[in-house]
């Protein structure tokens, strides 16, 4: 097979962020911040950011849900893009990442938009099935733990109108997908989900290398759900 994905040094990436990523300086702060942290490398890419704020303008997303919000950066590309009467449900446990997410989200002048709800995810998608959301949502970004990726996707499949898309982050985890002697359960748990991904004729897909891996799902109108 024939490699036609350019390989990104440093230099090259300078370029890609400097010739496609329209900052801000709140987005450039809570970058910052978030490095601070130990868990620094759960924060999504600039150029990842910005592609999905275009995502959202090309569907036209009102109703948005993400699983896993971290310190809010992605919310954060997600609500800028969006129109000013939109919501992003975001989910998450902590109350410590996502305390630093309302301040962004508070300076950036988009916290409004935003529904933070704090708990298990599961339990939060469920809650919003049991209130008749089924079909009513826009788009869905997934970046929580890779174990329940699957349960994940079932659940938010069912919430997305037709139409609607679905995007997983860390579909390339690192490139341990690729390494058969990776037995881990995390690298085990997105493998499943990219090998059903593919046989999953209730969707469209494609698999972009950017940041960590990126897979795009749209829910095609036509497969009635399993």
């Amino acid at each position: 097979m024939t490699n036609r994905t350019i390989q990104m040094d440093e230099r090259l990436q300078g370029y890609v962020f400097a010739h496609s990523v329209r900052d801000t300086d709140v987005k450039r702060r809570l970058r910052e911040v978030t490095a601070s942290l130990s868990e620094s490398g759960m924060q999504i890419a600039p150029e990842q950011g910005q592609l999905m704020a275009l995502l959202v303008e090309l569907i036209g997303a009102r109703r948005i849900i993400e699983v896993g919000t971290f310190t809010g950066y992605s919310a954060l590309c997600m609500a800028e893009a969006m129109p000013a009467d939109g919501t992003l449900i975001c989910c998450d446990l902590s109350e410590e990442w996502t305390g630093i997410a309302r301040q962004f989200w508070r300076e950036a002048g988009i916290e409004e938009r935003i529904d933070l709800r704090l708990g298990p995810a599961l339990e939060t998608l469920d809650a919003l099935l049991a209130q008749g959301l089924e079909g009513q949502l826009d788009m869905a970004f997934i970046d929580a733990d890779k174990l329940n990726y699957s349960h994940y996707f079932e659940r938010c499949l069912r919430l997305l109108r037709p139409g609607g898309l679905m995007l997983f982050d860390n579909t390339l985890w690192g490139g341990h997908v690729a390494d058969p002697d990776d037995q881990e359960a995390a690298t085990q748990a997105i493998r499943a989900l990219n090998d059903g991904l593919l046989e999953d004729d209730r969707v469209t897909l494609s698999l972009v290398p950017i940041g960590d891996g990126l897979t795009l799902v749209r829910k095609r109108a036509s497969k009635p759900l399993r």
